[in-house]
């Protein structure tokens, strides 16, 4: 799988911080928060993680139909991580691994989903706009922590949720996917509106706090990264 790339910049190069913040006002720019596929039309959809180990990072991306959650693909990738952890630009340390096992996969996922933010970012460009915008993707960010604005604790039921205000506008939602457990944070990404994510999200989750895809692609990437290589998923 391979898309044109809209910003100008190489997503699997990582620039230094300085150029990375006017990339990310880029990004920004090309973004687009808005439904453009319903969800009742989707049949495949996809989650990516990375782990690290050292100076590499083990990305994977995992396909399942929807919404049977039954699997479909796995596709790994292996890359050195060049960009410094810095809060606010995880998309340049680990979007060039994510992006790759995207882009290996032999089909194409009508929705992405990332562990990581989307609009829910101090520039409105967190990793899942940067990877939905490079890879052309309606792209939804899932993360366990908030990176900006406020939240107050949603309700203890499954589906309560709260809105994460930054100023005055509504970046994202904290949302409880499954019964008193610890909340979620949901952002659209790219091509997919705020309400959109959160009905993404609630009806992929089945085991764990995030979704099926996406939890399978966290236990992948973190076994390549104990083996250190692609490994295998069992």
């Amino acid at each position: 799988m391979r898309s044109d790339n809209p910003v100008d910049f190489d997503p699997l190069d990582p620039p230094g911080p300085y150029t990375a913040r006017r990339i990310q006002e880029s990004v920004r720019r090309c973004c687009m928060i808005g439904r453009t596929v319903d969800t009742s039309a989707i049949r495949l959809i996809a989650g990516a993680d990375a782990a690290y180990s050292n100076d590499m990072t083990y990305a994977a991306a995992v396909v399942m139909k929807f919404p049977e959650a039954e699997f479909v693909e796995v596709a790994r990738s292996v890359r050195p991580t060049k960009f410094p952890y810095i809060p606010g630009l995880l998309s340049f340390r680990e979007g060039p691994a994510i992006i790759e096992s995207v882009r290996t996969l032999s089909v194409i996922p009508d929705v992405l989903m990332v562990n990581g933010h989307g609009y829910a970012h101090p520039r409105r460009a967190g990793l899942a706009c940067h990877v939905g915008v490079v890879l052309d993707i309606p792209t939804v960010g899932i993360a366990r922590n908030l990176l900006t604005g406020t939240a107050v604790s949603p309700g203890p039921r499954k589906g309560d949720r709260a809105p994460i205000m930054d100023a005055d506008e509504v970046v994202g939602m904290a949302v409880r996917t499954k019964e008193r457990a610890k909340q979620v944070y949901v952002s659209a990404g790219h091509k997919v509106d705020l309400g959109q994510a959160v009905e993404i999200v609630m009806e992929t989750v089945t085991t764990s706090l995030f979704p099926e895809p996406l939890h399978i692609a966290d236990r992948i990437s973190r076994a390549s990264r104990k083996s250190g290589n692609a490994g295998t998923f069992q």
